[in-house]
């Protein structure tokens, strides 16, 4: 079984490292270079090249691709080509695919609202119109029978246009996060936020939440990580006390998992209708624009329950996202499609 996962994304660079460990033949392509601290396995690098030029490269791209690949692993909705009409010829070669939403792609604010979740926001711009992101959809699932998301909150935008949607949580490759768990003996902890989008994540709120904490004389220090690598963030992240991950969506994304992995409280909102979705015993302290402050005015005055709070997660990582062990449910999939 020969392998290729495309066209971005951390994830998939981390599925095809335990597919790898397996003896699995996976290749990550990124169609464009993208500043990582793990590299795909392949990169096309289509930013070096002008719009026709794109378009010829990603055709060579597929017409090699076909000639050494059994299952391709979509990431994101998107494909060999920008209309998708690469689908067609796959599957006329006899190809396996799956299709992979990690999101953005997907998420609707119609439905995201539908959830009793006042706080939700989605992603604006044209691409992200609901007709839009319908159109996709139809147009993968006309030709992909499978599909693949990390969780339960994601289930509701696909469910009815894929035959077959499986759950695959994120993958977490323990080696890279040693853990580093909070001391006991720290009475100024350092809060940090990493949001991949201001808006989406309601940076806004947790900033009122510091600026009223520091008002009222608690003491901590707090960074805000903007523009900054995989690599750095994660520098922060080991240094860190609290981590905050985001307010509005209801769900945690690859941010808490990392804290976790690295032993660190997180704070993060999950709504309350998945909250019994996810393995038991899930560590994150839950917190939404209303209860921000409160939740981080206890974890600043309680360092024994930071380092409790950061051993569980390393476990509840350990046991539940390990990426070895869901490499071994990725081929599971593979060998359905």
């Amino acid at each position: 079984m020969k392998v290729l996962h495309l066209p971005v994304g951390r994830q998939m660079i981390e599925m095809c490292s335990s597919l790898q460990a397996m003896g699995v033949e996976a290749k990550s392509c990124h169609f464009r270079d993208r500043v990582m601290f793990r590299k795909p396995d392949i990169c096309l690098h289509l930013e070096q090249l002008s719009g026709a030029e794109r378009r010829k490269r990603r055709e060579m791209f597929l017409a090699e691709a076909i000639k050494q690949y059994d299952v391709f692993h979509f990431h994101f909705g998107e494909t060999f080509l920008r209309d998708r009409s690469d689908l067609e010829l796959l599957k006329k070669h006899g190809k396996k695919l799956v299709v992979q939403h990690r999101g953005s792609d997907v998420r609707m604010l119609s439905i995201a609202q539908s959830f009793n979740n006042p706080y939700v926001r989605v992603k604006g711009g044209r691409r992200r119109q609901e007709a839009q992101i319908v159109k996709k959809i139809k147009e993968l699932s006309a030709y992909i029978d499978h599909a693949i998301v990390a969780d339960h909150e994601l289930l509701p935008y696909i469910e009815n246009h894929y035959k077959q949607v499986h759950i695959l949580r994120q993958f977490i490759t323990l080696d890279r996060f040693k853990p580093s768990y909070p001391s006991i003996q720290s009475t100024r902890p350092l809060i940090v936020h990493a949001p991949t989008n201001l808006h989406l994540k309601g940076t806004e709120f947790v900033l009122e939440a510091i600026r009223k904490l520091r008002s009222n004389g608690q003491e901590f220090d707090f960074k805000l990580i903007e523009g900054m690598t995989q690599e750095e963030a994660i520098r922060f992240f080991r240094k860190a006390d609290i981590i905050i991950d985001q307010l509005l969506q209801g769900s945690f994304g690859v941010i808490s998992l990392e804290a976790m992995a690295l032993g660190k409280p997180v704070v993060c909102y999950i709504r309350d209708q998945l909250l019994n979705k996810y393995p038991s015993g899930l560590p994150i302290v839950n917190a939404n624009t209303n209860s921000c402050y409160e939740v981080l005015r206890q974890l600043i005055q309680k360092p024994y329950r930071r380092n409790v709070l950061g051993k569980a997660g390393r476990q509840y990582i350990e046991q539940y996202y390990d990426s070895h062990k869901l490499g071994k449910q990725l081929k599971a999939i593979y060998k359905q499609l």
